[in-house]
């Protein structure tokens, strides 16, 4: 397993890391009851694997099944202490206060006395949500407040946009990590023959950078099936192996239901031979 310095964090994590979100939502990307035992069965499997094969970082979110991608981490992960894992989840925008009873019920849920990472669960924010969120009595605040409680280890925010907003964020000073969607379709966050997008930006402010959506969430592959319906060749490590190719990028998340698919990914992150030069795919000259 290649492991990497989480940016100003200095912890050291597996650059491959267990994305929640499959675990607790309800037919995300493919028939799926996070409510079933079988499912659960399943998710407690695949993270006993992802730890056994050296996967330290772990993602999840009170916003992946109201709570229940959160519980199913906690059953596997919950006696587990850094430096074995690195836990993060998030909190939805809100007030002071409601940050402190998100990660109260979190802590719960996960069953930890302390969140390695607690991050924002955005998706684009306005000038006047960044204001909200960096002002006095703000939602920040209460997250640099439990900070200095011991009650999180470090903070960040996630995005899936690259406008003003993400910038005025990470320029503010007051983070430790970033997680942005990147991946071969959504390229906006690095675009290297300028150099322009927010994952330099994040490079620039010594923040942990982690992408999410590596796989695309099955973007790429239904648009190949429009327009190659007998193509039945598996895109996923290809897609994977890009966003590892990408030096800024400190942590490559993926969806992971399965113990089978654990060990698949683990797999592709340890083939060294599958990463692509980068500079060479956006050269536009020969």
């Amino acid at each position: 397993m290649e492991y990497v310095t989480f940016g100003k964090t200095g912890c050291r994590v597996s650059r491959l890391g267990f994305g929640g979100a499959v675990a607790g939502l309800k037919n995300y990307l493919h028939s799926y009851d996070p409510g079933s035992e079988e499912s659960k069965k399943s998710v407690y499997q695949a993270l006993e694997t992802a730890l056994e094969l050296g996967i330290t970082y772990f993602d999840t979110a009170p916003g992946y099944g109201e709570g229940a991608s959160e519980s199913m981490f906690g059953e596997v992960l919950g006696g587990t202490a850094p430096p074995k894992i690195f836990l993060a989840t998030k909190c939805s925008p809100t007030g002071y206060d409601g940050v402190i009873r998100s990660v109260e019920e979190s802590l719960k849920r996960l069953r930890r006395d302390r969140i390695d990472l607690l991050q924002i669960h955005g998706s684009s924010y306005t000038d006047e949500n960044v204001r909200d969120l960096l002002g006095p009595h703000g939602m920040v605040e209460a997250m640099e407040k439990m900070k200095k409680e011991g009650l999180i280890r470090f903070i960040g925010f996630s995005s899936e946009d690259n406008n003003r907003g993400l910038y005025d964020l990470m320029n503010s000073g007051r983070f430790d990590e970033v997680q942005l969607c990147y991946n071969f379709i959504f390229q906006h966050p690095y675009e290297p023959s300028r150099p322009f997008g927010s994952l330099y930006e994040a490079e620039k402010n010594q923040l942990g950078i982690a992408a999410m959506r590596a796989p695309t969430s099955g973007t790429f592959q239904r648009w190949i099936k429009m327009i190659r319906p007998d193509d039945t060749f598996d895109y996923n490590r290809a897609l994977i192996q890009f966003v590892f190719s990408n030096p800024l990028v400190d942590v490559v998340l993926a969806g992971m239901r399965s113990a089978a698919r654990v060990r698949q990914n683990v797999e592709i992150a340890e083939d060294m031979s599958g990463r692509i030069d980068l500079e060479a795919v956006h050269g536009r000259y020969v």
